[in-house]
């Protein structure tokens, strides 16, 4: 029996020449118009501004739906005499007093959740019973305990922004591998430190996306506790702004407050977020 299996004997295959590979045929215009993010929502703007024009028109009655080109007028007309420019000032100068408010005690809490055993009761507790409550049922007794001024709207603000970030936070923190922990206790990083430079960089899209959650929900919330508190310390914000003008039966000043209300929010999530997150999560691969 032969114990060494057969040697096959060699050959030589010749290799055909490559030939030049035919060039790619160009996409037709209206596939490479598609793939254009910024078209197709275009387009689906101007489908949905030409439905609001086509129901104004069909519904005959400026009072219950003006049209688009009525809103747009007054909205031009807003901006002209100043007036909602103003009113836009009033309400995001109290919202970013709120909501960095908010953003600082989150990132302390979930800080202190992810160090200790205690800090985590405390945070579970505290989201279990605060996160379901809206912010603008606390308008009242935020009333009674800040009166009748700006520190109110503060406050509700600061509740609605605190839970939603904390919580994400948080999630973000237990995220982040084992490895990296490993790489920055052998730094020797303890405490504040460890959490600034190893937690909350690898946790950066779940922050991202708490600050994303309460931005929406702060917006939200001011609009709507502006529209019931009204006037702060003598400044009446946007809110404010749609709840006199429907008083006074201006519908047409109504939409083209709540346009602008859509405005700030398109114009915050498409430059301040996604630029963050293109020059952060999206540059360093964490995001795609």
């Amino acid at each position: 029996m032969n114990e060494h299996p057969p040697v096959r004997a060699e050959y030589l295959r010749h290799l055909t020449p490559l030939t030049d590979p035919p060039l790619a045929q160009p996409l037709p215009l209206t596939s490479r118009l598609l793939n254009q993010t910024w078209l197709r929502k275009g387009l689906i703007l101007v489908v949905l501004i030409m439905t609001w024009e086509l129901a104004a028109r069909w519904q005959q009655n400026d009072l219950l739906l003006p049209s688009f080109l009525q809103t747009a007028a007054a909205f031009w007309d807003g901006l002209v005499t100043g007036e909602l420019p103003a009113k836009v000032a009033i309400s995001l100068g109290t919202l970013l007093k709120g909501y960095v408010m908010g953003i600082a005690l989150a990132l302390a809490v979930s800080a202190l959740a992810v160090s200790t055993r205690v800090g985590r009761d405390v945070l579970s507790t505290l989201t279990s019973m605060f996160n379901p409550l809206p912010a603008i049922a606390l308008l009242p007794l935020a009333l009674l305990w800040f009166g009748l001024g700006e520190g109110s709207l503060i406050f509700v603000l600061v509740h609605s922004v605190l839970w939603p970030m904390a919580l994400n936070t948080y999630s973000g923190f237990l995220g982040v591998s084992d490895t990296l922990r490993m790489a920055g206790r052998n730094y020797g990083l303890t405490g504040l430190r460890y959490v600034w430079h190893i937690l909350i960089p690898a946790a950066l899209p779940s922050i991202l996306s708490g600050l994303k959650i309460g931005w929406a929900f702060a917006w939200r919330t001011l609009i709507a506790a502006e529209l019931v508190f009204g006037a702060s310390s003598g400044k009446g914000g946007l809110g404010w702004f749609i709840f006199q003008n429907r008083n006074e039966l201006y519908t047409d000043r109504v939409f083209a407050g709540l346009a602008a209300v859509i405005i700030i929010g398109l114009l915050v999530e498409g430059l301040v977020f996604a630029s963050l997150e293109r020059l952060t999560v999206k540059r360093w691969g964490m995001q795609r």
